[in-house]
């Protein structure tokens, strides 16, 4: 008797493919708002154009092209954090990816062009898309400077890991010059640009391709002064913007794991499980809400992003692996939207580079100017 209620119990957890999947799949998902306070009651963006990217996203199926379309076809300044609706703009962000990752992939180093090109001071050129390529790899891309000022920068070299750009209009693009690194205003439509194609082999962001880019006598124009790029503010901003994008696709993950739960009468390990996500969500929803008053109020710092970052991609992994035990192969094997889902944000938190980010902050902890004064400690 002993062993048949185990099997039966193991039978329930993990139920044949063909059995979970339909479990699994239950109603079809709503682009349900995403909140970091209370549940269901995200702030409003003031964005024209945000409820059409939504509705986008419920069908575009990881392809970015319907996305593009739409951010290409609007006359506005994109919104901009820091300006007192960071909150808003980073639960739209979340919202979006908690529809479709690849939507957000897409939409946030768009609007983190417009914050970089805003915070330089430059105007907004609309009708157009944008990239944010500033990875680091080898050959290095490099930027001579032009005999005359009023000339554009000329760029040479591959610069490694630049989503969509064979797709995309324009990119702000770092290269390095005499002193440091710098960034540019780069049109990706010129001869001198050569987007590499055809080795994205992940199954996550599938249509996204993340690719190396040839630069050969690429026409550039200068964005700020040598090292700019990194030290402003709004760096560490940008950064938090990624992770809540992050934070929307473990917040579709649960939704999944939640219509699973309510299909029947849940164990204590699926009870468990259910909990543990939940909790591990309101963790990174308050840290991101703390990011964005800090933001509004200018004073989120490295040492702030680092700390969000880390904890968002955390938790992302956590409840991918949470999910994938609470409901078994099926999902994976046969809800495309659940097995993409998983797959999509399985490669874009790798943006996080783990335990070397922890590193990184460690170093930032013990180079702060409190901690060489007098010897204090963050806690």
């Amino acid at each position: 008797m002993a062993e048949q209620r185990l099997s039966e119990r193991h039978r329930s957890d993990h139920e044949i493919p063909a059995q979970r999947s339909r479990a699994a799949k239950g109603p079809k998902a709503s682009a349900v708002a995403v909140s970091f306070s209370t549940p269901a009651m995200a702030s409003h963006l003031e964005w024209n154009l945000a409820p059409a990217l939504i509705n986008a996203a419920r069908t575009c199926a990881g392809d970015p092209e319907p996305i593009l379309g739409l951010l290409a076809s609007c006359p506005e300044s994109p919104p901009t954090p820091g300006q007192g609706r960071t909150v808003a703009l980073w639960e739209f962000l979340a919202t979006l990816a908690s529809v479709d990752l690849a939507a957000a992939r897409t939409v946030e180093p768009h609007l983190d062009a417009a914050a970089i090109l805003a915070q330089a001071g430059l105007p907004w050129p609309a009708g157009c898309t944008w990239g944010v390529f500033a990875a680091e790899g080898r050959p290095k891309l490099v930027a001579a400077a032009p005999a005359q000022p009023s000339r554009p920068w000329v760029l040479e070299g591959q610069k490694p890991w630049c989503s969509l750009a064979a797709t995309l209009d324009r990119a702000v693009v770092t290269a390095h010059v005499p002193g440091g690194r710098r960034a540019f205003m780069v049109d990706l439509k010129q001869p001198g640009v050569i987007a590499h194609h055809g080795h994205w082999a992940s199954h996550g962001l599938n249509k996204i391709h993340s690719e190396a880019v040839q630069f050969n006598g690429a026409r550039a124009f200068p964005i700020g002064p040598t090292d700019w790029y990194l030290a402003r503010p709004g760096f560490a901003v940008g950064g938090v913007g990624v992770a809540a994008c992050w934070f929307g696709g473990a917040v579709g993950i649960f939704r999944d794991l939640f219509r699973s739960a309510q299909s029947r009468e849940p164990d204590q390990l699926a009870l468990a499980w259910l909990g543990e996500a939940d909790r591990m969500l309101a963790s990174g929803a308050a840290m991101l809400h703390r990011a964005t008053q800090e933001a509004d109020q200018g004073s989120l710092d490295e040492v702030s992003a680092q700390r969000v970052r880390g904890q968002v991609a955390g938790l992302c992994e956590r409840i991918i692996a949470i999910a994938g035990q609470a409901m078994g192969p099926g999902p994976l094997g046969f809800d495309h939207q659940h097995a993409r889902r998983v797959a999509d944000l399985g490669i874009y938190i790798r943006q996080h580079h783990a335990s070397r980010d922890d590193a990184a902050l460690g170093g930032l902890l013990l180079k702060a100017p409190q901690a060489a004064e007098g010897g204090s400690r963050p806690w």
